[in-house]
């Protein structure tokens, strides 16, 4: 989860919840394809629904993971939020409850 205020601002909500893929490893199914990329931060790019302008995902310059947008997935049964990012930032009545993290031993 990420609660900076790029996040918030570009999604009109008090936290985005996102889930990481390794960039070669996703694949567009979809009916609209590839998503319409645009710069949102200097070296950050966003990609949006061709069809509808649903942000679905995002992804730094360098980086082998890219970020969807979790409420964005068809199935989210097994998506439970292991960190929140600038959780100070958060809405002081949000709570969160992070499950444990399996990177971790």
């Amino acid at each position: 989860m990420c609660s900076c205020e790029h996040d918030t601002r570009t999604s009109g909500g008090p936290a985005v919840l996102w889930v990481g893929f390794r960039r070669e490893a996703l694949t567009w199914t979809g009916p609209g394809g590839e998503p319409t990329w645009y710069s949102t931060w200097p070296t950050l790019h966003r990609g949006f629904c061709p069809r509808c302008g649903t942000h679905l995902v995002s992804i730094a310059d360098n980086s082998e993971m890219i970020m969807v947008t979790g409420f964005s997935l068809n199935d989210q049964r097994d998506i439970e939020p292991v960190g929140h990012s600038f959780r100070e930032a958060a809405a002081p009545w949000m709570t969160i409850a992070l499950a444990a993290d399996p990177l971790r031993d």
